[in-house]
């Protein structure tokens, strides 16, 4: 029959073989591997900290080469901008066929500045505001030219995102478990060598991105109007119908709240183009081929230690609360080599 002494021993070791177990769970901070860290002091606060993470604010710019193309038919062409470009002197004559009018011409700089959510890193949403100034050329086609009233364009925008997470760290740790499964577990120099490779940073990120918003024609002018009180009304607008887009966005993380973004697709658009008159209308196609730069950073829900004398530069805890102790421009948990 077990005596008390030796009951006593054995609660004692038990605790004691506990204790390391315990520990590995925690890093010389203090932070928990297995959950999430409180970030305020209360449960509301914590919440909202958590959910603000997943809000990012960025801005973008870049060029884009647009094409504007149209099929022209009027059984009065001459209330249209429309002649024959390579002989000037018949400027009267009737169109029997549909016209194939195209031009080609360069919008620079793109601006564009919005808001983005992170959905579990699978999928974003977003939506902004951005502004573009383009170049307005003759469209041409069968001998024929239709000239636009001015030279350029200048349009803002309201649009929104969805993107689709196509490859990052996460599905990286995936793939690479794929390609070391041929590997037996036993096999210790392989296995090293795949939690190696799973732990390293990756901070690409690559997302299929769709893009739809409202357009607003701004600044249309008629170069043979001067700036007097004579009013005006453009015959060049946009259509009622949202405009569409696709884009490939690569991402490059260089901190948890900050990266770097190069994005690149093509929009299609339209416009309608209106009679002299008003009395009939010709659809106008834009299609525009654009690659943007930008900056994107995301809202940190962790507040930055102020407690004097605290120099921990990596993430850590004060009474139960998480802190990171350097700017969201730099690694906050940072790893061999990542701190210079």
């Amino acid at each position: 029959m077990m005596t008390n002494r030796n009951f006593y021993l054995l609660i004692f070791a038990f605790f004691s073989l506990q204790l390391p177990a315990l520990a590995q769970d925690e890093d010389i901070f203090g932070i928990s591997e297995k959950a999430k860290n409180p970030k305020s002091e209360s449960g509301i606060g914590n919440v909202f900290r958590n959910g603000l993470e997943m809000f990012a604010l960025e801005i973008s710019t870049g060029a884009a080469y647009h094409q504007m193309s149209t099929l022209f038919y009027s059984p009065n062409p001459s209330l249209y901008p429309i002649s024959q470009y390579q002989n000037f002197e018949s400027s009267d004559y009737s169109l029997q066929d549909t016209l194939s009018l195209s031009s080609n011409a360069w919008t620079v700089p793109l601006v564009n500045g919005g808001v983005r959510i992170n959905l579990f890193n699978l999928l974003t949403i977003g939506g902004g505001y951005g502004m573009e100034w383009g170049n307005l050329e003759p469209m041409r086609g069968s001998d024929h030219e239709f000239q636009f009233e001015g030279s350029s364009y200048q349009i803002s925008k309201f649009y929104g995102t969805v993107g689709l997470v196509l490859y990052d760290a996460k599905r990286r740790q995936s793939f690479l478990k794929w390609r070391y499964r041929k590997y037996s577990t036993n096999n210790l120099y392989m296995q090293s060598e795949l939690r190696q490779r799973a732990r390293a940073n990756y901070p690409w990120r690559f997302i299929l991105e769709g893009e739809f918003g409202k357009m607003k024609l701004k600044n249309a002018y008629d170069p043979a109007l001067d700036s007097g009180p004579t009013p005006y009304v453009p015959r060049l607008a946009v259509s009622e119908d949202p405009y569409f887009g696709v884009s490939m966005r690569v991402e490059y993380d260089f901190s948890e709240y900050a990266k770097l973004f190069v994005k690149g697709g093509a929009e299609f658009r339209e416009f309608t183009y209106a009679a002299s008159d008003f009395s009939g209308f010709q659809n106008i196609e834009q299609n525009v081929y654009g690659l943007q730069a930008g900056l994107a950073i995301k809202l940190p829900g962790t507040k930055k230690c102020k407690i004097g004398g605290c120099g921990v530069v990596m993430k850590h805890m004060h009474d139960g609360i998480e802190y990171r102790g350097s700017s969201i421009f730099n690694m906050q948990n940072r790893k061999i080599g990542q701190w210079y």
